[in-house]
C-alpha cells in the first residue's frame, strides 16, 4: 500500500467521524507487507524460470523487510501494542502475544538466511537460488498467516479494550518510532521503494 493510499483511508476514516485507532496503522502497514510478499514471490518464479534474479532488487527487498516489515512494524508492536494489551489483562506467556512474538523471531531468522544466500563475488552479486527460494518462501507462509492472525484475532482483541486516550498514546509512539528509531522521511521512502517494484514485478 503506496502513502497516497494510507492518507486517503486516513481522510475516509475522517469522513465517517471514526478517530483513527492503532490497530488502523498497522493493518496499513500489513498491506504494504503483503504486497512486498507478492514482490517476493515473483522474485522466486523468476529465478526458477531464470535460474538467476535482479541481486540489487533481491538485496534492497531484504533491506525493506528488516527496516519496514521487522524494525518498523514490528517494532511498533513490541514496544508499545503489545505491552499496551499485557495492561490490560492479555497475557503474554500462554497467549495470542507469546505467539506473535515467536514468530516474529522466525521472521528474522527466514530474513537472515535470505540474506545469508546472496554471496558477492568479483564480477558482481550472485543469488544462491535454491536457498533463496527455500528461505523467502518460508517467509512467505509465515508472514501471511501471520497476519491473518492478528488482523482477525489479535487486533479484534486490541479494539475492544484499547481506550480513545490509549489509541491517542500508541499513535504518536508509533509516530516517533517511525521519526526517531526509522529515520525522518524514511517512511515514506520505503513505501516510494514498493511502488516501483510492484510496477517492475506485478505489472
Amino acid at each position: 500500500m503506496s502513502i497516497l493510499l494510507e492518507r486517503s483511508v486516513d481522510k475516509i476514516l475522517a469522513k465517517e467521524g471514526r478517530m483513527k485507532k492503532a490497530t488502523d496503522d498497522l493493518r496499513n502497514e500489513h498491506e504494504a507487507i503483503k504486497l512486498a510478499l507478492r514482490i517476493l514471490d515473483k522474485m522466486c518464479i523468476e529465478i526458477e524460470k531464470k535460474g538467476s534474479a535482479d541481486a540489487e532488487d533481491t538485496e534492497r527487498m531484504i533491506s525493506f523487510l528488516k527496516v519496514f516489515a521487522d524494525k518498523c512494524h514490528h517494532g511498533k508492536e513490541e514496544n508499545h501494542l503489545f505491552p499496551a494489551l499485557e495492561a490490560k489483562g492479555i497475557p503474554k506467556e500462554g497467549g495470542p502475544i507469546g505467539v506473535m512474538l515467536s514468530e516474529h523471531t522466525e521472521g528474522r531468522d527466514y530474513i537472515r538466511k535470505m540474506g545469508e544466500s546472496i554471496t558477492h563475488e568479483e564480477k558482481g552479486t550472485s543469488v544462491v537460488s535454491h536457498q533463496f527460494i527455500k528461505h523467502a518462501r518460508g517467509y512467505i507462509g509465515l508472514l501471511s498467516e501471520h497476519i491473518e492472525k492478528e488482523n482477525s484475532v489479535l487486533f479484534q482483541m486490541a479494539d475492544e479494550r484499547l481506550s480513545a486516550s490509549d489509541n491517542e498514546e500508541l499513535l504518536e509512539a508509533f509516530e516517533d518510532l517511525e521519526e526517531h528509531v526509522i529515520g525522518h522521511g524514511k517512511h515514506e521512502e520505503l513505501h516510494t521503494f514498493l511502488d516501483a517494484m510492484e510496477k517492475k514485478y506485478l505489472s
